[in-house]
């Protein structure tokens, strides 16, 4: 089996459970507006979906902002291609998630955490093959973090919408994963049987 396939059938197995787990009223602020009792509104959410907006509108600002670093800079047309469609697709996943964030009244990061933006500092000072290596495993990283931040919330958070989009976004997200380590192998020389 592919590493591939092998990430589709992981992400299949994680939607059944995810999708019988809609909602975790675990870590509800004390003025929750509730619908009835012990059932919360239309957009109330729990600790896990603030802390999950928080980082996941980081995580995807980063991609964007890299990305067109990395477009900008690369002289790898596989490298460019990934960079721009990190630039298209977390893109659209940022503006969804900011629908949702406004929706459910959680503020969200405007500019890079230091964490990307020191990132962003060292890929600046990089040229050629160090620049593409760098950045594609740094890509590798943040979408390995972003897979598991993704099935956390769908597991654990309490807003229905939210945890939809991550379950949307997560088969994405491993595509970027599985394509970051192509593209890494390649540039690496690595060869696969």
């Amino acid at each position: 089996m592919s590493r591939f396939a092998g990430c589709y059938l992981a992400t299949a197995l994680l939607a059944v459970p995810a999708a019988a787990q809609i909602g975790n009223p675990a870590g509800l602020d004390a003025d929750t507006r509730m619908a009835k009792p012990g059932v919360p509104a239309l957009h109330q959410t729990n600790n896990q979906d603030r802390l999950f907006a928080r980082l996941a509108a980081a995580g995807g600002m980063a991609e964007v902002e890299l990305g067109k670093l990395a477009a900008g800079k690369t002289e790898t047309e596989a490298v460019k291609e990934f960079a721009n469609r990190m630039v298209t697709d977390h893109g659209t996943a940022n503006d969804r998630l900011k629908q949702l964030a406004e929706a459910s009244k959680m503020p969200l990061p405007e500019k890079l955490d230091a964490e990307h933006a020191a990132i962003r500092k060292r890929l600046q000072s990089l040229n050629g093959k160090a620049f593409d290596l760098a950045y594609i495993k740094a890509q590798i990283v943040d979408h390995q973090k972003a897979s598991h931040l993704l099935q956390w919330e769908i597991s654990s958070g309490e807003d229905a919408e939210l945890q939809r989009y991550a379950a949307e976004i997560l088969p994405r997200v491993l595509l970027h994963l599985e394509m970051a380590r192509n593209i890494h192998d390649e540039l690496a020389g690595v060869v696969t049987q």
